[in-house]
């Protein structure tokens, strides 16, 4: 990693790493306000939830009902608004890290020092990591302190599982990102970088959640990276959280690293 260029990479998306994180934070911090008013309603809310297409309840992740703060949070936060905000940055920024720069002449100007592709590739791929992180960190410290402005002793909160929803979304949008970043590390048009990395996302996304409204058509998700992010069950202490952190993982770092050898070895334009 080259640190000059990592410091000079943050701090110029660091406005918009920023937007986001405090963005998410704003949300969850909303939800967790939200909360004691609706808990009083839970009973009838859950009626409702009861006389719900079950495909409907499946596919915006809202199986646990709202008798807890972790099962609110997970439906109505980590199970739709969170994957689309993260898969929207990490789309945007891996195609503004590798290949709005080779787009725009700027990889040039940046290879001609002494710095090898490898370590450029390396660094960017450092930055989408962090931008990630700062967004998981911020969000969940958000929801931590909103648990103690908004919530307190009135109702039971599992911080465990909170934190664990957290862990995993930031496992699925390592993998994501992973992705992205492979797919903007082989093409040099911007457009088309940006076009091909939001079409395999958001298709994802679209391929899990047709696949959870209809139970005929349920294979669809094991073609989706998002079939691993069940934050409803992790609400209900179901699932196996660990290990779909360690395959998403996995996903993740085989994609930046097939990203960053693509990229070392590949034919750049003048």
């Amino acid at each position: 990693m080259n640190l000059p260029l990592f410091k000079q990479m943050m701090k110029i998306h660091a406005k918009g790493m920023s937007n986001y994180a405090f963005g998410s934070a704003f949300y969850i911090l909303l939800m967790f306000w939200l909360y004691p008013g609706i808990a009083d309603n839970t009973g009838a809310l859950n009626e409702l939830l009861k006389s719900m297409p079950e495909g409907i309840v499946n596919a915006f992740n809202i199986q646990g009902g709202f008798g807890s703060m972790e099962a609110f949070i997970s439906g109505e936060y980590y199970g739709l608004i969170l994957p689309l905000l993260l898969s929207i940055f990490s789309i945007m920024l891996s195609t503004g890290l590798m290949a709005r720069l080779v787009d725009q002449g700027s990889m040039s100007y940046l290879l001609s020092t002494p710095t090898t592709r490898r370590q450029v590739a390396i660094t960017q791929a450092g930055v989408l990591s962090a931008g990630l992180l700062l967004i998981i960190l911020v969000t969940t410290g958000a929801g931590l302190l909103g648990y103690v402005w908004f919530i307190g002793d009135q109702f039971e909160f599992n911080g465990a599982r909170y934190i664990e929803m957290n862990v995993v979304a930031w496992m699925l949008f390592i993998a994501a990102s992973g992705i992205t970043f492979l797919i903007s590390s082989v093409i040099n048009d911007e457009k088309k970088a940006l076009g091909t990395s939001g079409f395999i996302i958001i298709g994802m996304f679209a391929l899990d959640m047709l696949g959870k409204i209809s139970g005929s058509v349920d294979w669809l998700r094991y073609g989706s990276i998002f079939s691993l992010y069940r934050p409803s069950d992790i609400a209900a202490g179901s699932g196996d959280p660990l290990l779909a952190s360690l395959v998403l993982l996995a996903i993740g770092l085989a994609c930046f690293a097939a990203g960053i050898i693509a990229f070392s070895k590949r034919d750049l334009p003048l």
